[in-house]
């Protein structure tokens, strides 16, 4: 009886170990090789979310986030589907900070995939001094950042797949550092060329991300041969467009129709953000077109776009009636749609707040195109998915991650404005 006992209890465990191999196999076989993962393959594949992400969480970037409280954010953005983060500069730890949390995340689990698009931020002469700025010239800095840029690519070569140089470095209403193209083409064949050399990874992607105009998809001053000359030099074309600011800027698609204005609330908010799409599309579309007029084929992903939800200024009830959580969560949908069907890489501004980008002005718009709050609030636009829990256990700080308004809908649309009806 106790032989058969223990054959019993053998062929149970023979059994328990063949399920356990059976299951660990088809775990694995869902883990993708990710050495095996193209640029390419990542610009063109809808599954691959991107975002703009920087982890600031104080009103000044000296206080720089930790591993650890990167890591949080990391987390919690792979929870929505996000596989590729922007960065703007490595100048400051930030960066190299992303990319170590990145590779301990993926040491700490094998099917935990996320990559980087790089950017090193460039600069005209004398930006940023009481000097007088010289746009035809570049910054003594550019060469060190680009030459980190280099470095930390190379070190991660797993993780980085792009490099932007520059970040709205060639629009001129960035007056502040802007830059003429043959700068920026510099780095650019720079780039290139480690890659023709061997010195740098042959699958990193080389682009500039820029404002839709700079990209010549806007006033004819920027159709230059040197910008001709870059868009042949880049891999891929990264623009910018922001929808939100034109709200104040040129809004000729901004306001309720007059066909309109007896449908209800929400369905009147739902067609104007339709046509703010349809703007941002026209402007995707204006690139492309230019691009086209060269007898150029490339791909053409956005580099940027978002919609914030407060402001006191020009978007705010006593401007356009642009921000508040309601509309950026419109946004945020409808261009995430239009991407996914089109299949264009879109890098979505941004992750979270960040209270240093205005920070002598705390109502500015600039500090609220997250779609979290610093203190980890999900916005309206990220409401589904907390119902759906995928944010259950995750953290940032000390908080978790909960509904902003406590999740209550009328109490959000009560700091909702309609913008003017517009005249015939």
């Amino acid at each position: 009886m106790k032989a058969i006992y223990y054959i019993f209890i053998l062929a149970a465990c023979v059994f328990i170990n063949s399920c356990d191999n059976a299951n660990h196999k088809e775990k694995s076989s869902k883990i993708p090789d990710q050495k095996m993962i193209t640029t390419k393959k990542i610009l063109s594949d809808p599954d691959y979310k991107a975002i703009s992400y920087g982890g600031y969480r104080h009103k000044t970037r000296k206080k720089q986030p930790t591993v650890p409280q990167l890591k949080q954010d990391l987390k919690i953005l792979y929870a929505m589907g996000i596989k590729i983060l922007r960065t703007y500069n490595v100048h400051l730890p930030h960066a190299a900070n992303v990319l170590k949390a990145i590779k301990e995340l993926k040491e700490e689990d094998s099917s935990f995939e996320m990559y980087v698009m790089l950017g090193a931020w460039i600069d005209c002469k004398n930006a940023w001094t009481d000097q007088p700025l010289n746009h035809n010239e570049e910054s003594e800095k550019n060469k060190d950042e680009i030459a980190r840029a280099v470095e930390l690519t190379n070190k991660y070569p797993d993780i980085v797949k792009i490099l932007a140089v520059g970040n709205e470095a060639m629009v001129k209403w960035a007056t502040a550092y802007y830059v003429e193209p043959h700068i920026i083409l510099k780095w650019v064949k720079h780039l290139q060329q480690l890659k023709d050399d061997g010195e740098l990874n042959n699958d990193v992607w080389i682009t500039s991300s820029d404002n839709f105009a700079s990209w010549g998809g806007g006033d004819p001053e920027y159709h230059t041969p040197e910008l001709e000359e870059l868009i042949q030099a880049v891999d891929y074309i990264s623009i910018h467009t922001y929808p939100m600011h034109d709200t104040h800027y040129n809004p000729v698609f901004w306001g309720v129709l007059p066909r309109e204005n007896k449908l209800p609330n929400l369905r009147k908010l739902d067609k104007v953000m339709d046509r703010a799409l349809n703007y941002a599309v026209s402007q995707y579309d204006s690139v492309i077109n230019y691009m086209k007029s060269l007898n150029v084929k490339k791909p053409v992903h956005i580099g940027e776009t978002g919609w914030a939800s407060f402001s006191d200024g020009h978007y705010s009830k006593q401007g356009s009636s642009a921000t508040d959580e309601y509309k950026q969560g419109l946004y945020y949908n409808k261009i995430r749609n239009w991407a996914q069907e089109n299949k264009v890489t879109c890098f979505y501004f941004e992750a979270f707040d960040e209270p240093w980008k205005d920070d002598q002005n705390p109502d500015g718009s600039e500090n609220y195109f997250g779609l979290f709050t610093v203190d980890g609030r999900a916005k309206y636009a990220l409401w589904d998915e907390c119902e759906e829990g995928i944010f259950k256990g995750l953290k940032r700080g000390k908080n978790n991650i909960k509904k902003t308004y406590d999740g209550n809908i009328k109490n959000l649309l009560l700091d909702v404005h309609l913008p003017a009806v517009k005249k015939d």
